[in-house]
Order: C-alpha cells, then sequence, then structure tokens
C-alpha cells in the first residue's frame, strides 16, 4: 500500500518534470509520422554500414566469432555451432521486418566485424530502437566500433527526423550499460521481469538520448572521431565523456 509520502513524492516528481519540459517538446500539433528505416549504406572514416547479407558477410563473420561464444551471451540468439547455422540465422535477420539489420565492416579490413540493428521501430511517434548489436572480439573497443553507433544515431535523427533513440539491455549486462553511459544516452529506469531470454529472467535497463540532445552529443562524437583525437597507433588521446557537455 502506498503512504502518504509516497504519493506526495511521485506528485512532487511529477510537477517538477512537467516545470521542466520545453513547450516545444509538448506542443506537437504539426507532428507528422517519420519514415521507416530502409537498406541504406552509412559510410564514415572508420567504418562502414552496409545492409546485411547472409550470402555475403556470412563467411567472414563466422571467421570473427569463431571460437568466441562469448560474443552471444546477452543476445536473444546464438551461439552457433558451424557457418551454416550462422548463414541460417543471417538469412532471416535479412529477410524480417521486424528489424533493420546493418553490417559493420571496418574500413582497416574491409570485413564485416559485427552488426546492429534498427527494431521497434514506431514512425507514428518517432520512436526507434537501436539493439541486436554483436560485436566480435575485433571490433569491441575500436573507433570503428564507436563511429557504426555514431553513424545509425546521426542518420535516425537527421535523415529521418525522429525524435527518441532508445537503447535497453539486461540489466546484469555491465559493459551494455557503461556503453550506452559513454555514448550519451541517458538511464531512464529498469524494469522489473520484463523479459524470458534463453530460459532466464531478464530485467531491462532502459536508456534513450533525444533530439534536443542530438545536436551536442554529436558535436562530442565528431571531436572524438577526428584524426587528431588518435596517435600513430589508433590509439584515443582524449575519452569520449571529455567531449561531452552537459545536456
Amino acid at each position: 500500500m502506498q503512504t502518504r509520502e509516497h504519493r506526495r513524492a511521485v506528485a512532487t516528481r511529477a510537477s517538477c518534470y512537467a516545470e521542466a519540459m520545453p513547450e516545444s517538446h509538448s506542443d506537437l500539433a504539426h507532428w507528422r509520422p517519420v519514415p521507416l528505416p530502409v537498406s541504406v549504406t552509412l559510410a564514415g572514416r572508420w567504418v562502414t554500414l552496409e545492409p546485411l547479407s547472409a550470402a555475403q558477410h556470412a563467411p567472414a563473420l563466422w571467421n570473427a566469432v569463431e571460437g568466441y561464444d562469448a560474443v552471444w551471451d546477452w543476445l536473444a540468439d546464438g551461439p552457433y555451432a558451424s557457418e551454416a547455422d550462422l548463414t541460417a540465422a543471417l538469412a532471416l535477420k535479412e529477410a524480417g521486418a521486424a528489424a533493420r539489420f546493418f553490417a559493420i565492416v571496418p574500413t582497416a579490413t574491409g570485413q564485416v566485424a559485427g552488426y546492429a540493428s534498427y527494431m521497434r521501430m514506431d514512425p507514428a511517434n518517432g520512436v526507434i530502437e537501436v539493439g541486436n548489436v554483436m560485436f566480435s572480439p575485433t571490433l569491441q573497443r575500436t573507433p570503428a566500433a564507436t563511429e557504426a553507433m555514431y553513424l545509425l544515431a546521426r542518420h535516425i535523427f537527421e535523415d529521418l527526423g525522429y525524435r527518441r533513440y532508445e537503447w535497453k539491455c539486461n540489466a546484469l549486462n555491465l559493459p551494455s550499460q557503461r556503453a550506452a553511459q559513454r555514448l550519451g544516452f541517458t538511464y531512464e529506469g529498469t524494469f522489473r521481469q520484463h523479459m524470458i531470454v534463453k530460459g532466464r529472467n531478464r530485467d531491462t535497463a532502459w536508456y534513450a538520448m533525444l533530439d534536443s540532445e542530438w545536436p551536442a552529443l554529436k558535436v562530442a562524437f565528431e571531436a572524438w572521431l577526428a584524426e587528431d583525437n588518435f596517435d600513430a597507433d589508433g590509439r584515443q588521446k582524449r575519452p569520449l565523456g571529455d567531449f561531452q557537455v552537459q545536456i
């Protein structure tokens, strides 16, 4: 049973939220639905994102993940026992309508090293999620991985006009939560007993960034990704957080 103090605290938070909400965010009389993402190529300096193709990408992706079953620990699918099994799974992702998958191809190698997708697409409300993120060991903790996330966010906000970009993960997946925070997503809460994944309960941590936050985040991304922020061995000189300003 909720106490009087609890109800008062909830009312206070709601009042503060209403006062803090910019008028431009509440008046959406002229809002129109935005387009669904389509198969496009998104090119950066460190990486290119291209529509996922089982026939084109499965062999190199299998080479990147074979023997590294841990990359599937927090995903709903995998690990796969053979290249044929992975190819079949990629074909389903390629053909599916619920998510739009992109192969992540680092410029340095020209070989696919992971993938990510847009999912839970809600164009009527301008909301979309980035998910199904699979980075092979060669992609993890690289400028290409960060630029891939930058390119996906930029496309959603600037090319398609979405208002809200979400990141969700298992609440036990602390590396994913740290990644969301590093990239500029804001933690919004945890949905308890939200899903059952691979026979186990999943409490889901919710993160999001908004269109109003994107301009400042974009500046930070581009400053971090700039060539002069890396030494001759590709090591960063300053972390991404140094470039981020208070949203």
